[in-house]
C-alpha cells in the first residue's frame, strides 16, 4: 500500500493509474477505523480497480465546543488495517495540506435546505465543513466511485445533492450501517462510552425499530410517535437531540402518503452524541 500525505505526488500516482485504464474508488474517513469502515473498504475493493482511503480529521466540521482535540487519532493502527484489506493507497494529509495556512478564510461549500435541520441545526456549520472537505477530496482524487456509510444519512443526501448540482461525474455508493450485536451503530465515538453507557446507547436503535414497526402496523400519528420515542429514550438515560420521521428523499416531515421513510435520531449519553437512522419502504 502506498501512503501519501501530499496532494501533488498523489495526483501523479492517480494519473498513471488512469492511464492504465483502471477505475478509482475513494473511501473518505476521519480514521480510527472500525468494522464499519472495513465494510466500506471491502465493497470499494470489489467494485473498483484501485482504492484510495483518505484519513483526515477535518477541523471545519467541528464546532467550537466539540471534540476536535480529543477525536481519536490512530494512524499507525489504521494503516495496518488497510494493509490487511489490500487497500492500494492511503492519503493522510495535514490540515495545512488541505486548507493552507488560512483555514478561517477558506472557501466554503454550502448545500441549502437539506442541511437546515437535524444535525445541521444542532451543529451549525458542520455540513459546510463536510461538503467542503468532501468536494476537495473529490477534486484531488477524481474517483469514479466514492463510498459512504449510511449511518450518516443526512450527510449522504447532501453529498448526493452537491454531486448532482455541480455535475460531478462520480458514482456514489451508500453502504449499510454496521452494528454491534446489541444493535448499536458502529462509530468512533463509541470509544467514549463505558460499558454501562454502551448498553444504554443500544436502546437508540431499539427505539428506531419499535417506531418503524408501529408505523408498519398502521400508526400514522407521526408527531405522537416522535414524542413517545423521545420519552422512552429519556427513560433509558439518553438525552434526545431529535427523533424525526421524514420523507427519505427530502427529509421533510413525513405524511401518511409517503412510502419511502426514514427516522433520524440523535441523542446524548453523557457528553457523547450519537446518531442513527432506520430507512424502509412502506408496503401497507
Amino acid at each position: 500500500m502506498q501512503i501519501h500525505s501530499a496532494i501533488t505526488p498523489l495526483r501523479k500516482l492517480l494519473k498513471s493509474v488512469r492511464q492504465e485504464g483502471k477505475s478509482i474508488g475513494l473511501v473518505p474517513t476521519m480514521g480510527n477505523l472500525h468494522a464499519g469502515h472495513m465494510e466500506l473498504i471491502k465493497q470499494a475493493k470489489s467494485k473498483t480497480d484501485f482504492l484510495v482511503c483518505s484519513i483526515f480529521v477535518n477541523p471545519l466540521q467541528f464546532g467550537v465546543n466539540e471534540d476536535l482535540g480529543s477525536y481519536p487519532r490512530t494512524l499507525a493502527e489504521d494503516s495496518q488495517k488497510l494493509e490487511l484489506e489490500n487497500c492500494d493507497c492511503l492519503f493522510a494529509p495535514s490540515v495545512d495540506e488541505i486548507y493552507g495556512a488560512t483555514l478561517e478564510a477558506h472557501t466554503l461549500v454550502q448545500v441549502p435546505e437539506l442541511t437546515e435541520n437535524f444535525c445541521g441545526r444542532s451543529r451549525p456549520g458542520h455540513f459546510d465543513g463536510v461538503a467542503t472537505v468532501v468536494l476537495k477530496l473529490f477534486n484531488i482524487v477524481q474517483p469514479d466511485i466514492a463510498f459512504f456509510g449510511l449511518k450518516d444519512y443526512q450527510q449522504f443526501l447532501l453529498i448526493q445533492k452537491f454531486t448532482e448540482d455541480l455535475s460531478l461525474d462520480i458514482e456514489l455508493v451508500g453502504v449499510e450501517t454496521q452494528r454491534e450485536p446489541s444493535g448499536l451503530a458502529l462509530s468512533s465515538r463509541n470509544n467514549y462510552l463505558n460499558d454501562e453507557q454502551r448498553q444504554s446507547a443500544a436502546f437508540l436503535y431499539r427505539t428506531l425499530r419499535d417506531s418503524a414497526e408501529q408505523i408498519n402496523s398502521g400508526h400514522l400519528d407521526f408527531p405522537a410517535l416522535e414524542k413517545a420515542a423521545q420519552l422512552a429514550l429519556q427513560a433509558h438515560g439518553l438525552k434526545p437531540d431529535y427523533f424525526s420521521i421524514c420523507n427519505a428523499r427530502t427529509l421533510r416531515p413525513a405524511t401518511a402518503e409517503d412510502r419511502q421513510l426514514v427516522i433520524l435520531a440523535a441523542a446524548f449519553i453523557g457528553p457523547t452524541r450519537l446518531i442513527d437512522n432506520i430507512r424502509w419502504q412502506r408496503s401497507d
